[in-house]
């Protein structure tokens, strides 16, 4: 295996570990500073990010299509309905799984 390619594995590997322990290992109860307030934006802009990064490709090639919708709106309805990410992560997998099932 070629040695950048591990460098540069282990690089990112560090700086995504270690954007995601630090801020939780600091002792940042009633930072209101501008350190608190990216902090705070850290973990919505993560989803947006990771959300932008996984539709995109499929919007691109396909439009949009019946399943990422049906997703999309099973974990809208689940998260105002329950609050919780995991419930609506997994019935917006559930969602897409199911209709992608009943169209192939």
């Amino acid at each position: 295996m070629n040695a950048d390619l591990v460098m540069l594995a282990v690089t990112v590997g560090a700086a995504n570990w270690a954007f995601r322990v630090l801020p939780m290992k600091m002792a940042l109860r009633g930072a209101d500073g501008p350190l608190g307030r990216f902090l705070a934006a850290t973990g919505p802009a993560a989803i947006a990010t990771l959300f932008v990064a996984s539709v995109l490709p499929q919007v691109q090639s396909d439009g949009l299509t019946v399943p990422l919708i049906g997703g999309v709106a099973g974990v809208a309805a689940v998260f105002a309905a329950t609050r919780s990410v995991a419930l609506a992560t997994i019935a917006g997998a559930a969602a897409y799984g199911g209709i992608t099932a009943l169209l192939g």
